[in-house]
């Protein structure tokens, strides 16, 4: 069993929980278990079975184990909702890896909980795979992120647009504690309980802010800046998570609650994955803008704590963080490592001429990082008007005669290409891949979630036998509507 199975959070008082016994499903299996992930933790490398799976399941749990319900509340498009927390899922615990790092262990598709309100508590097999595999793609990206253990799927059935299989996933995540956390205890006026939960986000996460003068100030200061740092990967990468309400908002800035995501296919700022979001608050482009928002309504949570001044000069420092992170985050896709005075002209250009020719986000940035290998031929197909791209090429050629390496020698092709396919990937998880494996799970058939998982672990690799997965998607699977309902 897991010896070093904790249950921090099980300290607080009651308001911040309930005890949650899970409801198990009938007849599990494992869909996938995440080896590398679980080495960090010393479990065992093949999937488990027995007293170790029963506990991974919820089927049967040791004595001393205190599973749970967060209880928090949050902005959704909007507006405020009290009425939320863990609504199927359960913190069984945290536990350490070998660098002695305590992690929460999650189990997502657990049940019914007081917080399910009119829900089932249950996860289906296609949310759960679309999260396992986004979760460890975006890990491998370098991203921010939660990660998954492993998934299950199960012979319950659940009851969605259709019937389909009960499945669970067990997420780790270095906390679940989110913006809606404080803004629950904020708005039901338990300012002693808002106060204690920020002097334990302090003591576990952030131990740096205890010697501040002012911690709390500190500790808005980190939740800024790693959010600011999570949104520059986002929009480096063309992520659009689909749901940014303030429940989904991490503290540690690590992307959470996976749903209707989806990468960007052809550049369109405006790109809207999730088909319930009518207005489009949540569309690629305004992700930056819906961060501030949260984090100002956060930072109106924690008043109580926080003097207004020092809250307004945080959230301040938000966009130029972001801002230079995120131009960080482009120097590196583009191969730029100094600056340059024309380098924000050079940037705009290129968003523009993808945007105008609508061309494929991360081929694009893949095959100009291969122009060393492939020349500038093959970025120029992607154009159906090859003539269109040449301009900002030749701009961009020229602006990469400045670089220069360690010893001031004019960097070479080879050099710059060579450091660029480290951070542009060749492979995404494209929502049509997605697609694909789940119509495939659902028939029993998981050999294309294992597939992805190996291909997606690997995204800055050729791995030339799998050259397929980096095609452009077809025309069906382009700019696919996405639900929420999980």
């Amino acid at each position: 069993m897991l010896s070093s199975l904790t249950h921090r959070f099980s300290l607080l008082p009651s308001q911040f929980y309930s005890y949650v016994t899970p409801q198990p499903l009938e007849l599990t299996r494992w869909v996938i278990w995440n080896a590398q992930l679980a080495d960090t933790f010393d479990l065992p490398q093949s999937a488990p079975q027995g007293e170790l799976k029963c506990l991974f399941t919820g089927e049967v749990l040791p004595d001393g184990t205190l599973p749970l319900a967060m209880k928090y509340a949050g902005h959704q498009f909007g507006a405020y909702n009290p009425d939320l927390g863990d609504g199927r899922g359960v913190l069984l615990g945290e536990l350490s890896n070998r660098e002695g790092e305590w992690f929460d262990l999650h189990l997502k598709g657990a049940g019914l909980t007081p917080y399910s309100r009119m829900g089932d508590g249950r996860a289906v097999l296609r949310s759960t795979i679309r999260e396992y595999l986004c979760s460890e793609a975006m890990a491998a990206l370098g991203v921010p992120t939660t990660r998954a253990l492993g998934m299950l799927v199960s012979d319950t059935p659940v009851y969605r647009e259709k019937c389909e299989q009960g499945a669970l996933l067990l997420r780790t995540a270095r906390t679940h504690i989110r913006f809606g956390h404080f803004e629950h205890f904020f708005y039901t006026n338990q300012i002693d309980q808002l106060k204690l939960l920020a002097d334990k986000v302090i003591e576990w996460y952030l131990p740096d802010c205890k010697g501040q003068q002012n911690p709390y100030a500190a500790m808005f200061h980190h939740i800024v800046t790693r959010t600011a740092e999570m949104i520059a990967w986002w929009q480096a990468y063309g992520f659009a998570h689909g749901v940014m309400n303030t429940d989904n908002m991490s503290i540690l800035g690590e992307t959470f609650d996976y749903g209707p995501f989806g990468f960007l296919d052809d550049y369109e700022p405006g790109y809207i994955c999730n088909h319930s979001d009518y207005q489009g608050r949540y569309a690629f482009d305004q992700q930056p803008r819906i961060a501030l928002w949260n984090l100002s309504a956060l930072a109106h949570s924690l008043s109580p704590l926080i003097e207004r001044a020092d809250l307004e000069q945080q959230l301040a420092q938000f966009e130029q963080h972001l801002s230079d992170c995120f131009s960080q985050r482009m120097r590196a896709k583009l191969g730029l490592l100094s600056k340059q005075a024309q380098d924000s002209q050079l940037f705009a250009e290129m968003f523009e001429l993808l945007e105008t020719h609508s061309i494929d986000y991360t081929r694009f940035f893949r095959e100009l990082s291969c122009v060393d290998r492939h020349g500038i031929a093959a970025l120029l197909d992607l154009f159906i008007d090859r003539q269109a791209a040449q301009p900002w090429l030749n701009s961009y050629l020229l602006r990469c005669e400045l670089e220069r390496d360690e010893q001031g020698n004019p960097l070479t092709a080879e050099q710059r290409c060579h450091k660029m396919r480290t951070v542009n990937p060749k492979y995404i998880l494209r929502n049509y891949l997605a697609q694909i494996a789940i119509d495939k799970a659902e028939q029993g058939d998981f050999s294309e979630v294992e597939r992805l998982a190996r291909l997606l672990a690997q995204p800055y690799d050729e791995q030339p036998e799998m050259t397929a997965y980096a095609n452009l998607p077809p025309q069906w699977g382009k700019k696919m509507e996405i639900s929420c309902s999980s």
